[in-house]
């Protein structure tokens, strides 16, 4: 019987048809065509089997459809969902809206958030605390009357998530069946959909599921309507996590990664098939590229945020780069930039014929790797051209003008401009597979390149190269190699249940395992899979004791498991802690249905005569014309070899062998890429700016401090590095100089340079290899003391001279001081404030000097409180840094430190000169920005236009508060940098290069310039933001933020919290401010309530936007937020916050923002009012109450 294995994706479908003789044929069509027919798949059906419009699809000769679509991924970003009702507990109908709090672009001033999914939200009396006993019981009769309202309204889906419903569903389960009383034709709660902790991606979860699952349900329907005449043809369809399921049983939030699913399915089998266990999934398409690893099991994640929406449901891990063969080319900021923005299906690429602009196919075009006689007509106006050269030509003659123009340079040689471009490409994406293998301690430089895509055989060897691969492979189906997963597929169930229990109690985990395995086994047994066809795959989420990073290992008796978990570990970050307490925080059974039959259908060619040429074509190569064959796929035989450079065409795609490279058919008829010559190092490339180079250093630069920041954010204890992300990464010239920052917390922008500085002249001829320094002092280069530097030095090969310095800075839970967090609100004097640490060194030539930093963290008037939990994020610190060591050494290896020395002053150079464009376009200002305490940050800015120069002068600045509020001048530069850096509007390197056209004045000892033994605890958060609105409000730009991080600080002697709480930014001139979001100088994240809850002993109760705080004006700024923490044991709370007498700033007319304000509500009934900056003892019961301030709005109404 016939099989069809069916990708139906956002601008093609493609079919794998499986004839009842095991041929197979394949065939693509539009996805969408409403002209020719309603749904692509059945037409494709129809098409193959040679049916007329008017016959019915004779069902009785098909065995299966097996299916991957886009219909709910599109569904969901175009947000065309159905109308959902959300119905989540009391005080948290706008924490989905709220999420982490973290802004998505940290340097945009108008802040874009992703459209809601739901029309409604009811928040219901009742609650659970951690423990899922119910502390207050569910209001029956007001739910329903609410469900009756919403369905008379229309609305139909219902998504139902409550606090702590994982472990105690009995209220989910109540309203799930009063919503079916009333006829709901969807119903998602939470428990069923995500049965794991974390309330705000279990609540996405559900509402994703609620709004598209009857998309689906009518998709079904239409696909099964077209086969209902014999119930013998199958439908299933493929989930993100990469199993097939019966089409009635497909849900939306299982239905995100259908397709890409489907990829990785097949890239794993056929390698498989062909003898490769160790796989890097390479699949590039028309608008992004998909990566993805495989080292024996399917990798996947339970959290990934798809469309602004967070899913906890387990989903192929599957890393996606926006740069595919329609990633539009330019040239800004004095760089050549390849993407993210894409030129689609329509116009397409320039060389489509229809008005497109240049991009990564016209590169091929142009060098002469697509050869428009070997690809298909249909292109141009009417469909029926073929790729039209000279257009791509004329275009890029006219972008090679224009640069020049922009540069004063000679025009560029078109072909050299061509290979550039493809070069930024190639880096791009081998930076991604970078992120999901590298990155995660994998060698990939003996795996197997497994390349699939429209566009992938077009670039693979080059990808390969980036990464040290050495050998690609390309499936004779590689350009429907995701419809060929559907039948490769095998049907399958996850099951996941939370634990949070230490690894010991494996009796516990052991029911938990056995229950799982019934539930998964029995969704099988369902769909037809008997007993003896199921195998189960268990395996255990483990972590550290209070670590935030869960590694996935096979279940077993705890000793193996730890033995697993530790080698993971080791392998991951570089270290492992034998006596810390492992914790498994969650268990899965996957029950896999065996299939009963081997899918190898190809069609192979019987020939054994040498295929020879089809044709020569002229292709560029290292700007030399090189005359290449063309071989047709089809025609090759097993075992016939070719040498590159060489072009194998096919119906599906066109396979690029470079120079250096060999073809070679495998029995399978694969064909198999190896580097035959050793690769030559980039010497070419040399000391002199080149405008590609530039770019790929320039990512290459902050891809190193990126991955630093993966790792330490993986491996940290403190709730702050590891979920809150407060931290930074960077690399630093020999002298200290900053060459890359990845953009984490603003507040260290630039400011960490004068802690490497410090480094630097305190140990002159006294650094050696293997050494690393510990600082927080804020007067040699720290910030305040809780912010934390680990500082690496990089020596050459020889271990004699330093090439480079690694640094990451984190902010560690506590650092000792008058109060638990080490923020007291009324601090004089530094050592108030914690433990001072100034240049020392944690390893001495590689001996770690433990015992002698515990006595530092144990020493002084207010030491740590947890010396081992600082210790453990000093690890972290170290491992990040142990990382970007790594990639230095890789990045120096591939083209040497002359050429990676010589891009480390010409990227600095290209952010200084984007920074000097930038200040030509600013008006000259000046602010007085009143503090609640009545004294004044003052600035005037003044604009030098002839030499592109600005001055920020401070002058008049209030001199040093006796209390905290004092900033170093580190903190200041920090600041001038983040705000030109929104300015600038693109996306611009950060470094050294930037502060250049730049001169700060900044008066001597003043609030902004503090000196010893000033307190500063507020500096890095308060100051840091008060300076900031000033420095807007004399340029004039944007209306006040909240202008404070609202630092919240509780605990006691055992545990310790610092929370910085969000509010609403200020309104530009012609966009409204956003609320409920963290502004300007942090973009730290929140804690999921419920982990919140499980952890501390506390109790959220609301967390709210405070409706109607922000300024009115003709736009309107953003309102602040409302949070009350109720407190289950005797706990010190501290607060630090600016604005609670001084409203944030309105401009042009515009209304400001509401002041902040807080207090406490005793069990006794009294209330204490808390100024701005305060402190309090809380008993058990007593609630705390936050309302942040507003953001200013700007212009009259």
């Amino acid at each position: 019987m016939w099989q069809f294995w069916i990708d139906r994706g956002g601008t093609f479908t493609d079919i794998v048809a499986k004839k009842p003789d095991g041929k197979i044929i394949i065939d693509k069509l539009l996805s969408e065509n409403t002209n020719a027919y309603k749904d692509a798949a059945v037409a494709g059906i129809r098409r193959i089997l040679n049916l007329k419009k008017e016959d019915k699809i004779p069902t009785d000769i098909i065995s299966s459809v097996k299916m991957g679509t886009t219909v709910a991924t599109n569904a969901l970003l175009e947000r065309k969902g159905d109308r959902t009702l959300l119905l989540i507990t009391k005080g948290f109908g706008d924490l989905l809206r709220i999420g982490y709090q973290n802004r998505p672009l940290l340097f945009d001033l108008n802040i874009k958030l992703p459209e809601l999914l739901y029309e409604r939200v009811i928040e219901v009396s009742e609650r659970l605390n951690a423990k899922g006993e119910i502390i207050k019981e569910l209001n029956e009769e007001e739910v329903r009357n609410s469900l009756i309202e919403a369905k008379s309204d229309g609305i139909n889906s219902v998504a139902i998530a409550f606090m702590h419903s994982y472990i105690n569903p009995s209220h989910e389960n109540i309203i799930e069946k009063i919503a079916k009383e009333e006829n709901f034709n969807q119903i998602s709660v939470s428990h069923k959909v995500s049965p794991l902790i974390k309330l705000v991606g279990r609540g996405d979860t559900t509402v994703v599921d609620a709004y598209l699952s009857p998309i689906l349900r009518r998709y079904v329907n239409q696909v099964s309507e077209e086969l209902q005449d014999n119930k013998s043809t199958k439908l299933m369809f493929m989930q993100s996590n990469g199993g097939l399921t019966d089409a009635n049983l497909f849900q939306g939030k299982d239905a995100l990664l259908s397709g890409p699913a489907g990829g990785v399915v097949s890239m794993t089998q056929t390698g498989k098939q062909a003898g490769y266990h160790k796989l890097i999934g390479f699949d590039m398409g028309g608008t992004s590229t998909d990566v993805c690893h495989f080292a024996g099991e399917y990798e996947r994640s339970f959290e990934t945020e798809l469309a602004g929406v967070r899913i906890r449901a387990p989903m192929m891990q599957i890393n996606t780069v926006a740069a595919g063969g329609g990633s539009i080319l330019s040239f800004k900021d004095g760089r050549f930039q390849v993407g993210p923005e894409s030129a689609g299906a329509i116009p397409g690429p320039a060389s489509y014929g229809k008005g497109g602009p240049l991009t990564v196919t016209d590169c091929n075009v142009l060098l002469g790797k697509l050869n428009p006689d070997y690809f298909p007509k249909v292109f141009g106006e009417n469909g029926d051209q073929p790729l039209n050269f000279e257009v791509v030509k004329k275009k890029f003659l006219d972008l090679s003008e224009l640069i020049s123009k922009e540069t004063n340079e000679p025009m560029m040689n078109i072909f050299k401009m061509a290979e550039g471009f493809l070069k930024i490409a190639v880096e791009n994406m081998a930076n991604a597979i970078k992120k999901i293998s590298i990155q995660k301690g994998y060698d990939v430089t003996n795996y197997m390149l497994n390349c699939f895509g429209g566009a992938g055989g077009q670039h693979a060897c080059h990808v390969a190269d980036a990464l040290g691969i050495s050998n690609v492979m390309i499936h004779p189906y590689a350009g429907v190699l995701s419809a060929y997963g559907m039948g490769l597929a095998e049907i399958r169930s996850i099951r996941e249940g939370h634990f949070e229990k230490n690894i010991t109690n494996i009796s516990e985990a052991e029911n938990l395992v056995e229950t799982l395995s019934s539930q998964a086994k029995k969704d099988l047994n369902n769909q037809g899979i008997s007993d003896d066809s199921i195998i189960f795959l268990k395996n255990a989420f483990l972590h550290y004791e209070g670590s935030h990073q869960n590694l996935e290992i096979k279940f077993d008796t705890p000793k193996n498991m730890r033995k697993s978990f530790e080698q993971e570990h080791k392998k991951r970050f570089g270290f492992f802690v034998e006596e810390r307490e492992i914790f498994i925080e969650m268990l899965t059974v996957e029950a896999i249905g065996k299939k009963s039959e081997n899918y190898d259908f190809l069609n192979s060619n019987k020939s054994t005569h040498k295929a020879t040429p089809v044709a020569f074509n002229k292709m560029y190569i290292n700007n030399s014309e090189i005359t290449t064959p063309i071989f047709k796929r089809e025609e090759l035989h097993i075992g016939q070899s070719i040498s590159g450079p060489a072009i194998i065409a096919e119906t599906t795609g066109t396979n690029i062998i470079d120079d250096g490279w060999s073809g070679k058919i495998d029995k399978f008829h694969n064909l198999i890429l190896s580097r035959v010559k050793e690769k030559k190092r980039h010497k070419g490339i040399g000391t002199s700016v080149d405008v590609v180079m530039l770019e790929v250093f320039n990512n290459l630069f902050m891809n190193i401090a990126e991955q630093m920041g993966a790792t330490l954010a993986n491996t940290a204890y403190s709730v702050n590095i590891k979920e809150r992300l407060d931290f930074s990464c960077a690399l630093f010239n020999k002298e200290g100089s900053l060459v890359a920052n990845a953009p984490h917390v603003p507040v260290h922008l630039g400011s960490m340079s004068e802690a490497i500085k410090t480094v630097v002249k305190l140990n002159k001829d006294n650094i050696f290899p293997d050494d690393v320094f510990v600082l927080n002092a804020p007067f040699n280069g720290g910030t305040h003391l809780p912010d934390v530097t680990v500082i690496t030095p990089v020596f050459d090969k020889a271990g004699k001279e330093i090439i480079f310095f690694v640094a990451s800075r984190g902010h560690h839970a506590d650092v000792g001081g008058k109060t638990p967090g080490s923020g007291p609100p009324d601090s004089k004097h530094i050592e108030e404030e914690g433990v001072l640490i100034d240049n020392f060194k944690l390893f001495d030539k590689g001996v770690f000097r433990e015992e002698e930093m515990k006595q530092i963290l144990s020493s002084g008037k207010y030491p740590c409180r947890n010396v081992e939990h600082n210790m453990a994020d000093l690890a972290a610190q170290v491992a990040a840094n142990k990382t970007g060591i790594s990639e230095i050494n890789s990045m120096i290896d591939q083209f040497g430190i002359e050429t990676v020395h010589a891009y480390m002053n010409h990227v600095q150079d290209n952010a200084e000169e984007s920074i000097r464009k930038a200040i030509v376009t600013l008006k000259e200002g000046k602010y007085e920005y009143e503090l609640d305490n009545g004294e004044f940050i003052r600035v005037n800015v003044k604009i030098n236009k002839k030499n592109r120069e600005a001055i920020i002068d401070f002058t008049g600045t209030a001199s040093k508060n006796p209390f905290n509020y004092n900033a170093p001048k580190a903190v200041c530069n920090a600041v001038v940098l983040y705000v030109f850096r929104t300015l600038v509007g693109n996306n611009i390197p950060l470094n050294e290069g930037c502060f250049k056209p730049i001169k700060i004045i900044i008066p001597n000892n003043s609030m902004i310039n503090a000196k010893y033994p000033s307190a500063v605890i507020a500096g890095n958060t308060e100051v840091s933001q008060l300076t900031c609105n000033a420095l807007f409000g004399a340029l004039g730009v944007i209306s006040g933020s909240q202008a404070t991080m609202n630092n919240f600080i509780w605990g006691n002697e055992k545990i310790q919290n610092y929370e910085t709480i969000c509010g609403g930014t200020g309104a530009g001139p012609n966009f409204h401010g956003t609320s409920a979001i963290q502004t300007h100088m942090t973009n730290t994240r929140s804690t999921d309530p419920e982990v919140l809850e499980t952890r501390f002993p506390v109790r959220l109760e609301e967390f709210s936007i405070r409706k109607n705080s922000g300024g009115k004006g003709k736009f309107n700024g953003g309102n602040g937020v409302t949070r009350k923490l109720r407190f289950l044991e005797p706990m010190t709370v501290t607060t630090l916050c600016s604005h609670r007498k001084i409203k944030p700033f309105g401009l042009n007319g515009g209304n400001p923002g509401d002041c902040g304000r807080e207090w406490l509500e005793k069990t006794d009934g009294s209330i204490l009012n808390l100024k701005g900056n305060d402190s309090c003892e809380v008993k058990v019961n007593d609630l705390f109450i936050m309302e942040t301030p507003g953001g200013g709005g700007y212009g009259k109404n």
